[in-house]
């Protein structure tokens, strides 16, 4: 399965879901890569960062920024479980490439007007893709959103009946996903790391530093490694290797 996550405004959070639903997966077993499609490159970032912090690399992930990634994905596909495509906020070619490419597209937004506005470009090209690919799945996602907000519960129910919906899991907004990006680990290893202070306190740790590898079970959506694109053990086709664009 191919999942695309995409929306043509920065900052809501893609990076972060696609690379701890990508890490929840990979614990249970499942051969997974990330396919950073952003210029940018903030999840090769991560990987890069992950490899200078001596951590095992969970999934594998390559750099593809190209407008040729609904022929390329499909072909990595073939040897893996699930793909996972982070998508890009700048170019509508490579969105729209991302798109039909996947199975499910998942645009993740934050409950803000801001982000409500914007969307209305990013539903224009998933009908564009849907053309093509009419059986296209979509749903939205609320993400960084406030404990007990008033707003994060009105835009969830308008968009109730939307089409597409929202997926019935929130993700909030914690300091903790910050902490993940810059160290290259999961937000559950970062909880791990400050956790042995208040620990030696009261008690000897119960579980072993690997498991705490894996990430938070909030953080994975209920949905039906490194910058020269190293792959996992598991995957079971050649290493590729792409440079960032742009």
């Amino acid at each position: 399965m191919i999942i695309a996550f995409v929306n043509q405004k920065g900052g809501v959070g893609k990076t972060t879901l696609a690379l701890h639903v990508a890490g929840a997966w990979a614990a249970r077993g499942r051969r997974v890569v990330v396919i950073d499609a952003d210029p940018q490159g903030s999840a090769l970032d991560w990987s890069e960062q992950r490899a200078k912090e001596g951590l095992p690399r969970l999934f594998g992930v390559l750099g593809l920024a190209r407008d040729t990634l609904h022929i390329e994905a499909p072909e990595i596909a073939r040897d893996v479980n699930n793909v996972l495509i982070d998508g890009s906020c700048r170019s509508a070619a490579l969105m729209r490439s991302a798109m039909l490419a996947a199975d499910l597209a998942v645009i993740p937004a934050q409950p803000s007007p801001f982000d409500g506005w914007a969307s209305a470009e990013m539903l224009r090209l998933l009908q564009e893709a849907r053309t093509f690919r009419p059986r296209l799945m979509a749903r939205f996602v609320l993400n960084r959103c406030g404990a007990r907000a008033v707003l994060t519960r009105k835009t969830a129910e308008a968009l109730a009946n939307h089409e597409p919906s929202a997926l019935a899991s929130r993700i909030g907004q914690r300091v903790v996903f910050a902490d993940a990006a810059r160290t290259g680990r999961s937000c559950r290893r970062c909880r791990a790391a400050s956790a042995p202070r208040a620990r030696s306190l009261r008690s000897p740790p119960r579980f072993s530093g690997s498991r705490y590898d894996q990430p938070r079970s909030q953080t994975s959506l209920r949905i039906p490694a490194t910058r020269s694109g190293h792959l996992g053990p598991s995957a079971g086709f050649e290493r590729s290797e792409e440079r960032r664009e742009g």
